[in-house]
Order: C-alpha cells, then sequence, then structure tokens
C-alpha cells in the first residue's frame, strides 16, 4: 500500500520523509527543493514479531512495509498551474491515503510560503488546492458522461449520478471523504476516479524540540481538526527524527531516553498510517521466515492467503489458525496443537489482526 506525503512547502516533508526511510534526499530551506516525486519503503514497527520469534526458530523475520511518496509543497493556486500545478497533483493521484504534515512550529530561519505559521489556514489551503483539482476531474467526466447518458447508455448514467453527487459537496466545498454509495456497482465508478480528497489522511504535527508530546496550542487546533473529521494526528519533531536516524541502535537508544521517548515518533506515524489505510497483518511463521503480510481489515481467509500468491486463494482449502497469545502460553505450534488451540477455518473465515496461520490449498 502507499501514502503520498504533502503540504505547504518548507513544513518538514521532506526532512521527515529522510528520517522515515533514510533516503538522504534534498530538503533545503527553500520552495520547491522537491520537484520529481521521492519513493521510498517504511517498516511498520510490530512487537508482536520479536514474540514470535522467541518462540519459533527462523533465518529471517520480515516486517510489513508501507510504501511512501514525497512530493513537492503544493502552495496556493497549485490547481490552476501555481507553483508546478497538477504536476505535483498527479504524483499523489494513485496512492491509497495522504500524509499531510502540518508546521507546528514557530523559527524565524525557515520561512513560511504564507508569511505565518498558522497550521488550519495551511490544511484550508491544501484542502481547497486538492478539491479544486477534484472539481476539475469532475467537470470533465462529467461532460463526457452526459453526452453517452444520452443515448441510454445505463452505465453512463450511473456514471452522471455520481458524478453529480461529487459536484454537489465540493461546490459545498466539503472533501468527497465520507461520501458512500449504497449501490456497489457506484461504490466502484467512484473509486476509479481516484479523487485526492477521497483518500483518508493523517495528519503529522512536526513540531519543535521543546515540544515533543504536542501539548502547544497550534497542535491542539490540529487535533481538534482531525477529530472533526474522523481522523488522527501524530506528534512528530522532524529535526530530532532526522537525527535519531542516522544513529546506531545503541545511540539512538540513549537519545531517545535523553528526551523522554519510548520509541521514534515515526514508528508511530508508520503504525498510523497503516491504521488510516484500514490495513492490518497476519502472520506466517516457520524456519525459513517469520513475516507479517499486508491485507484489508476484513478479508477472508483466501484473500488473505492470495496476497502469498494467487494459487493460494483460488485452490485454498482451509486454514490452520492461532494467536500470538496462544504461542506466548503454549510456547510452540506442536503444544498449541496438543491443548486443541488450533482452529481450523473455511473459506467464509474473516481474518483478524495478528492471526497465525498455515494455509492449505491445492490447485
Amino acid at each position: 500500500m502507499e501514502a503520498g506525503i504533502v503540504g505547504l512547502p518548507n513544513v518538514g516533508k521532506s526532512t521527515l520523509f529522510n528520517a522515515l526511510t533514510a533516503a538522504g534526499i534534498a530538503s533545503e530551506n527553500y520552495p520547491f527543493c522537491t520537484i520529481e516525486p521521492n519513493v521510498g519503503i517504511v517498516n511498520v514497527p510490530d512487537p508482536r514479531l520479536d514474540i514470535i520469534h522467541k518462540y519459533i526458530t527462523t533465518d529471517k523475520v520480515i516486517p510489513a512495509i508501507l510504501r511512501l511518496v514525497d512530493i513537492a509543497g503544493i502552495v496556493r493556486g497549485a490547481s490552476e498551474g501555481e507553483g508546478l500545478g497538477n504536476k505535483f497533483l498527479s504524483h499523489i493521484r494513485n496512492v491509497d491515503a495522504i500524509l499531510h504534515v502540518v508546521r507546528c512550529f514557530e523559527n524565524s530561519d525557515v520561512i513560511h510560503v504564507e508569511g505565518k505559521v498558522d497550521p488550519i489556514s495551511d490544511i484550508e489551503t491544501i484542502d481547497m488546492e486538492l478539491m479544486l483539482a477534484d472539481m476539475q476531474t469532475v467537470d470533465s467526466a462529467k461532460d463526457k458522461a452526459a453526452k453517452t447518458a444520452r443515448s441510454g447508455n445505463a452505465e453512463a448514467k450511473m456514471r452522471l449520478a455520481v458524478l453529480e453527487t461529487c459536484a454537489e459537496r465540493l461546490a459545498e466545498e466539503k472533501p468527497l471523504r465520507g461520501l458512500t454509495f449504497d449501490d456497489p456497482e457506484k461504490r466502484k465508478i467512484f473509486k476509479g476516479y481516484q479523487f485526492l480528497t477521497a483518500k483518508p489522511v493523517l495528519y503529522l504535527a512536526n513540531v519543535d524540540e521543546d515540544d515533543l508530546q504536542g501539548e502547544s496550542e497550534l497542535v491542539q487546533r490540529v487535533r481538534a481538526r482531525a477529530e472533526e473529521e474522523g481522523g488522527e494526528v501524530v506528534v512528530v519533531c522532524g529535526r530530532l527524527e532526522a537525527e535519531i536516524a542516522e544513529l546506531d541502535e545503541a545511540d539512538r537508544n540513549e537519545m531517545l531516553e535523553s528526551v523522554g521517548l519510548e520509541e521514534p515518533a515515526l514508528a508511530a506515524v508508520a503504525r498510523a498510517a497503516y491504521h488510516t489505510l484500514g490495513l492490518q497483518s497476519y502472520f506466517t511463521a516457520g524456519k525459513i521466515e517469520i513475516r507479517a503480510w499486508t491485507i484489508p481489515i476484513g478479508a477472508t481467509g483466501p484473500q488473505a492467503a492470495g496476497v502469498i500468491h494467487s494459487d493460494f486463494e483460488r485452490g485454498f482449502i482451509r486454514a490452520e489458525i492461532f494467536s500470538v497469545t496462544d504461542l506466548e502460553q503454549y510456547q510452540s505450534e506442536k503444544a498449541i496443537r496438543e491443548a486443541g488451540k488450533l482452529r481450523v477455518e473455511g473459506k467464509e473465515y474473516v481474518m483478524q489482526d495478528g492471526d497465525i496461520c498455515h494455509f492449505l490449498f491445492n490447485v
């Protein structure tokens, strides 16, 4: 799954991207330092992998991953081509979720493109540009659908109905997040347009080193905004995280302890992004590897098996499943079987976060 990092210029997007991915990309203090999108892979920290590894000997442990796309700062007027405009917006058209970096610190040495630090104004600027871009998509698609619908085409009529609903919502200056359709065909049409404002958003409040817990009034305003939208906020100090990312494990732990943090904030960012995307993990564990596999919440057993290989889904017979708690209690898969705690689940089983699975299939 993929998330796009957005925000105004000089809010700390590329600094955070560097810390998350250790990519070492440019993050100088001027607008449009990032021109082409930078792409990186982030491990999703999961302590359950360490628990499994404690009881199952293996050659390697592979965590779930998240793909991140960092694009240039979006400025007011981007939807009309300001800055580098729609070129940047197109870079996040295909992502599954948006990580919106919001500046929540004062620093006269770091210029603000709007001339003042106001996180809510920044959020509204980005939201408006994304809504305007979606309006352009809707208007263009509506004209095409209307012409086809006049010929009596049923699919075009349905498409036009979806677009008109979107147009009404955008005209009220409301993003398309939360817009739902009861008809599955309409849901499919809506999803196919990849509207920017339909993507779930996770706010990253970039703070100074003296506000690592995010207690400032600026952060509180972002939290209130996210709560209204049913979203989440992760507080992160980009500058500190960039320093932590360059240290070895011993020095990293020492620095974290010195500033009163239990883990890098970017571990929380990765987990929260995973949650925002509506994802969960299940595990496979054997002599070769212990691995976390990424699936949507609500996936069935065959769908989960298909993440490993399409043949597993096509020929799915059943899944043998136990939990991390079972493994902690009985300390081996053999003991779990003997205790009658190994569950056998069929094609209708809905996967639970943290299931440890063996799939049986035949093709």
